[in-house]
């Protein structure tokens, strides 16, 4: 239910954030400079609104629960007249919490101000109507195409001041010669992400919760990741073993897990786990595990075993160090 003019292709997610957020302040700041967001953003949203702020925009955090879930009546509280932004991740990068967007798109629909959601983490995954949402960004390799191509869906009828003048292209809002092979990557990935997607979603929460049944039998690992969470990102802190240590141990093993999100800050501690769990000491332990629908079972229990490996070897060589 998007029509082709609304299409803005660009280099990725951290583009497209850039360009809603900056884009939509700059085309609308006679009408007002206040910007409201939550602290479960991407490290680009942050940095868009860092840029605003210092141009003279101001931006408020809306309150979350103790299950990471947007304060609705806090969120009410804090629209005012010259609101021109609501800027929000439908599901964050970090831990997989997944907001109701559908529920703060049916509140900001009835006020003078724009919606815009990063859906990174949910396109491809979870079904997210895009009803009263006017701008969405998102990346092709988050559902298996290629890097370098993401998208803005902007709606009808607002405007934007683009990032980048000059040159023909497919719109006016972004300037430059289409990447005609990633479009087509992008395209052809995103058609097959939503080949029986209810079924892969089923079959990711089943691998999900067998994962999490099983590290949370190791004494030292606490999951981060709630009942509020996509099963596609499991969140866990390995207390006493430092993530980079964790992560270049389980490497020589050629698996891969992260620290935080690949473009969050070079920091040793969470800001999002700490913000959820309110405990310093599991967000400076904290690794992110991604899963797929082409996950199999048997990638778990290989995972399983090459991570009591490392758990009990890391351990006992942190314990021989302290001795």
């Amino acid at each position: 239910n998007v029509q082709p003019n609304e299409i803005i292709y660009t280099s990725g997610a951290t583009e497209s954030n850039n360009l809603a957020i900056k884009g939509i302040a700059l085309a609308y700041k006679k009408r007002g400079k206040h910007i409201i967001t939550t602290h479960f953003e991407h490290s680009s949203v942050y940095g868009s609104l860092n840029y605003l702020q210092e141009n003279g925009f101001k931006v408020d955090f809306v309150n979350t629960n103790e299950l990471g879930m947007v304060d609705i009546e806090h969120l009410k509280s804090l629209i005012k007249k010259d609101t021109i932004l609501v800027t929000m991740a439908s599901v964050n990068s970090e831990i997989g919490l997944r907001q109701p967007i559908e529920q703060i798109a049916d509140i900001l629909k009835d006020h003078d101000c724009f919606f815009h959601v990063d859906m990174t983490q949910s396109i491809g995954k979870v079904h997210i109507p895009l009803d009263n949402i006017d701008l969405v960004s998102f990346s092709a390799q988050k559902f298996n195409g290629l890097k370098g191509i993401g998208c803005l869906i902007k709606k009808d009828k607002i405007n934007l001041v683009p990032l980048i003048h000059g040159g023909k292209s497919t719109t006016i809002y972004r300037s430059g010669t289409p990447a005609l092979p990633l479009i087509t990557s992008l395209a052809k990935a995103l058609r097959l992400a939503y080949v029986d997607l209810d079924q892969k979603f089923l079959y990711v929460s089943e691998l999900n919760k067998y994962l999490k049944e099983n590290l949370a039998r190791f004494e030292k690992v606490h999951i981060n990741s709630n009942d509020r969470c996509i099963p596609h990102i499991l969140n866990i802190s390995v207390i006493g073993i430092k993530p980079e240590t964790l992560l270049h141990a389980l490497e020589t093993y050629d698996v891969y897990i992260s620290t935080q999100s690949a473009c969050a800050s070079n920091t040793t501690i969470s800001d999002q786990v700490l913000k959820l769990t309110n405990d310093e000491t599991l967000a400076s332990y904290s690794v992110r595990i991604s899963l797929s629908y082409l996950t199999t079972h048997k990638e778990l229990n290989e995972f399983l075993k090459i991570f009591a490996e490392c758990y009990h070897h890391l351990l006992m060589e942190g314990t021989n160090e302290n001795s």
